[in-house]
């Protein structure tokens, strides 16, 4: 049974922060056969929606737009003054995503990426709460916007509040506002996820968008990842949205350094990208 998906491959690839000049990367990923392209914005300020947008239509790309959530920008930090910066930040996001006319802003935006502690019990209620809570301003500023918004699970290196699907759906849950969706990141949930299908399953028809790599963070096909649960696990669920290629360039040392990345993971990023794409399609087919 084939997917009915749309491929599409993160500009972190090749490089970082995503900027206006960054479009040059659009013709290439659309003569590799990519359907769609994220972008992770790390600095707003550096992208001109305009030519973003007169560059996506040019080469009939599809926009994903990320967010990149380093340690000012935390929903459950106690200082409400990080709150306002993420706030501020997100709203950024979610006005370039309704400008280049997708329809949600993806990321783990409950906290900081990396904040991964031992904290008391106490303290875990009183950060769950609090990003329960931003996150619920952060679905009415979104819907505001006719955007939704999709929420990552990330694993326990990176993490200590949601790890996994069923951290997130009750997540989702305590929301409690229809905005509020899901992303699934595939090296994320081979280290967090005993059933790939069954998490999938669990996400249901919240889940608006998927990203993919090997469990190495590697090109797809080329690693230990269970292929045939995810695909079990999307047409379940009738999965018609983007799986994404995300992963990171070695040669930027900021990104590779927040991600582990210290040596190359294939012979070039242009043969990551052209032979991940080449296996998910025959993946999605088979």
């Amino acid at each position: 049974m084939s997917l009915n998906i749309r491929l599409g491959v993160s500009t972190w690839l090749w490089t970082s922060p995503f900027q206006t000049e960054t479009i040059s990367l659009f013709a290439k990923i659309k003569k590799m056969g990519y359907d769609a392209v994220e972008i992770p914005v790390e600095d707003p300020a550096l992208i001109d929606v305009i030519k973003i947008r007169e560059a996506l239509e040019a080469n009939g790309l599809e926009a994903i737009i990320c967010g990149a959530f380093g340690p000012t920008r935390d929903l459950t930090h106690d200082d409400p003054a990080f709150h306002q910066v993420s706030f501020d930040y997100i709203q950024k996001c979610l006005e370039i995503s309704a400008e280049l006319g997708s329809s949600f802003v993806a990321g783990p935006m409950y906290s900081a990426v990396g904040k991964a502690r031992s904290v008391s019990p106490e303290q875990r209620k009183i950060e769950w709460n609090r990003a329960a809570e931003n996150l619920y301003k952060v679905c009415q500023m979104a819907a505001a916007l006719g955007q939704e918004i999709a929420l990552e699970p990330l694993n326990r290196f990176e993490s200590d509040l949601i790890n996994n699907t069923k951290d997130l759906m009750r997540l989702i849950g305590d929301i409690n506002h229809p905005a509020a969706k899901v992303l699934l990141d595939g090296f994320h949930m081979n280290i967090e996820e005993p059933d790939m299908e069954m998490a999938f399953r669990q996400a249901g028809n919240k889940l608006l968008h998927v990203q993919v790599s090997e469990n190495h963070r590697g090109t797809p096909g080329q690693g230990q990842t269970r292929w045939d649960s995810i695909k079990r696990g999307l047409e379940a669920i009738d999965y018609q949205g983007v799986v994404s290629i995300e992963s990171f360039t070695p040669s930027v040392k900021e990104l590779a350094g927040a991600v582990c990345i210290w040596k190359p993971l294939a012979e070039s990023q242009d043969a990551f990208a052209s032979d991940g794409i080449q296996f998910l399609k025959q993946w999605a087919k088979d």
